[in-house]
């Protein structure tokens, strides 16, 4: 009877997938919540239900059945995916973007046919930006003031001197510019911090210009966007797009110098997460 239930199921879960891709998300529902019914211990099964409520904005039942996905399963990409949204949604932001990032890690594990990669970096690059932004502002206003204090503690200093000595004006004067202009020169520097710049073309597929998400390098010696070269080699031929020499996608290995490289990059410039 087990085995029976376990196979209608299966069945389920299928006819929920195809009322999903004809947008039919409460009839797509229903099909899930019956295959849980009958076997409760299948992490997919509520992951693919938390994708439905998520297309009809019901996010606490999206955190429910991801949370349950990720107890069953922790390697769940959709699970810690849609776990990563729902928190984002009830604004624990770094809660959220831990799950984002633990979807991203496994993400890029998946076979092509489950690859999610790129969705996912798109909803994590919005809230590490967001993330950025909010400091961003913080600390250009705490620069600011911080100028703004040093400036008038210069000029107070200046007419106690010009008060103090006589004859030499003009030498308590030219020091006084040097000192702001030195003080201009210090919290310019400070602020080129959070100031957006060109991303190193290194960092950057040389197909999409974008800085990598999850890089391959090919036997070629060049490394590639996975999600970008997948797609050429099945759409476009089984060859390097820039040395024209024959490629398939087993050939393909995870660049992780460059991953590490791009993550310690976007540690210290956040702006660079934000997408066109």
């Amino acid at each position: 009877m087990a085995k029976l239930g376990s196979v209608q199921a299966e069945q389920l879960k299928q006819d929920g997938n195809l009322y999903f891709k004809k947008n039919r998300f409460n009839a797509a529902i229903d099909a899930y919540t019956e295959a849980i019914t009958l076997s409760n211990d299948v992490s997919v099964y509520y992951s693919n239900r938390a994708v439905c409520f998520r297309k009809l904005s019901e996010w606490t039942r999206v955190e429910q059945d991801s949370k349950k996905a990720v107890e069953l399963d922790q390697s769940s990409v959709k699970g810690h995916f849609m776990l990563g949204l729902a928190l984002l949604q009830r604004e624990k932001n770094d809660q959220g973007i831990k799950e984002l990032e633990r979807a991203l890690d496994l993400g890029r594990g998946a076979n092509p046919q489950s690859y999610m990669v790129e969705e996912i970096w798109q909803e994590l690059a919005k809230a590490k930006y967001s993330e950025w932004e909010r400091n961003s502002t913080k600390r250009s206003w705490d620069l600011q003031n911080l100028k703004e204090c040093c400036a008038t503690s210069l000029i107070e200093k200046h007419f106690r001197d010009v008060a103090d000595v006589e004859g030499f004006t003009d030498e308590v004067i030219d020091s006084t510019s040097e000192q702001l202009e030195a003080l201009d020169s210090v919290f310019s520097k400070a602020a080129e911090f959070d100031t957006p710049a060109e991303i190193p073309d290194y960092l950057c597929c040389r197909i999409t210009l974008d800085i990598f998400r999850d890089p391959v390098i090919a036997p070629s010696g060049f490394t590639y966007e996975k999600a970008v070269i997948l797609e050429h080699l099945e759409q476009v031929g089984n060859f390097d797009p820039i040395t024209r020499q024959p490629l398939c996608a087993s050939q393909l290995v995870s660049n992780l110098a460059i991953r590490e490289a791009v993550q310690e990059y976007l540690k210290t410039h956040g702006w660079a997460y934000k997408t066109d």
